[in-house]
């Protein structure tokens, strides 16, 4: 009996299989689920490129355009473009397949309604990801720290924020977590460098070397906003005095120019005879105490 079952069970499955019918509906079907997949990446990449020129075309208008903001909105809006056709093109492929699409987006309905209020992370991601973009806190390529993590923003989502390190790490960060950042691409930066100089030494010979060295750095560094100030004496050391030089310069930029007035200042000393007070260390042998004693 058992056996009779099973043969009449492999007939009818080989006859459904070598239908000629159900061999077409399969190429049909996966013809069509390969053209949904080829219109779809075409589709995305046509729209980037759209995108891309729209702003193009928006940054050589007449009208002030910030270029960190439109490079955020411009990243933003090919991300939502990518989750659009990827949704349209997920739902033709189940409609492809035969799957009821209706009766599973009512279900999803139901069910995201019976998970919602689980998602709160993911609906207060969201509103602080609009908030940052509306309000223009940061945009991409700006250099950020948030919390104890610095980098240069690479990405801004609705639900994420990518930031790279100077050190190559790329860090991403919920938009919900986001509670305190500095931004240091907004403004122009200052830099700043203590020079120490003997108490034996000049003070104004010194400054007048000092401020012949920063009249150079204007036309010598376009970094430079402002031409480079000598404050004056800083502090009054156990060994040393503290002179100190600010200077604008452009965002991001102060590091580099204080490393370059350093040099500059330390070269102008030491061919000028400044010396700069350094520690150092004097040794005595037994010898020599007991002769001078």
């Amino acid at each position: 009996m058992k056996m009779r079952v099973a043969e009449t069970f492999w007939i009818q499955f080989y006859e459904k299989v070598t239908q000629p019918e159900l061999w077409i509906m399969i190429g049909q079907g996966a013809f069509k689920i390969f053209l949904i997949v080829i219109v779809s990446s075409i589709v995305i990449r046509i729209g980037k490129i759209a995108i891309q020129k729209i702003f193009l075309l928006r940054m050589k208008s007449p009208l002030n355009y910030s270029e960190r903001r439109e490079a955020t909105l411009l990243r933003l809006l090919q991300n939502v473009l990518r989750y659009v056709i990827y949704f349209n093109a997920i739902i033709m492929i189940l409609e492809t397949l035969t799957f009821k699409v209706g009766a599973l987006l009512a279900g999803a309905g139901i069910a995201g309604l019976a998970i919602g209020f689980g998602a709160q992370n993911l609906v207060r991601d969201i509103i602080t990801g609009f908030f940052i973009i509306f309000e223009d806190q940061f945009s991409v390529g700006d250099y950020v720290k948030i919390g104890n993590l610095e980098g240069t923003v690479e990405e801004i989502g609705l639900r994420t924020v990518k930031f790279k390190s100077w050190t190559g790490e790329v860090h991403i960060i919920p938009n919900g977590n986001i509670v305190e950042v500095t931004n240091y691409s907004v403004h122009n930066s200052v830099a700043y460098v203590d020079v120490s100089i003997a108490y034996g030494e000049n003070i104004e010979r010194v400054e007048n070397i000092i401020k012949e060295v920063l009249e150079e750095m204007t036309d010598k560094y376009e970094e430079i906003v402002k031409p480079p100030e000598l404050l004056g004496v800083q502090m009054l050391g156990t060994s040393e005095i503290v002179l100190r030089v600010t200077c604008e310069v452009k965002p991001r930029q102060n590091f580099y120019i204080a490393r370059e007035l350093r040099k500059e200042i330390k070269t102008r000393l030491d061919e000028n005879g400044v010396d700069i007070p350094y520690p150092r260390m004097v040794m005595y042998s037994k010898e020599e105490v007991r002769s001078s004693n």
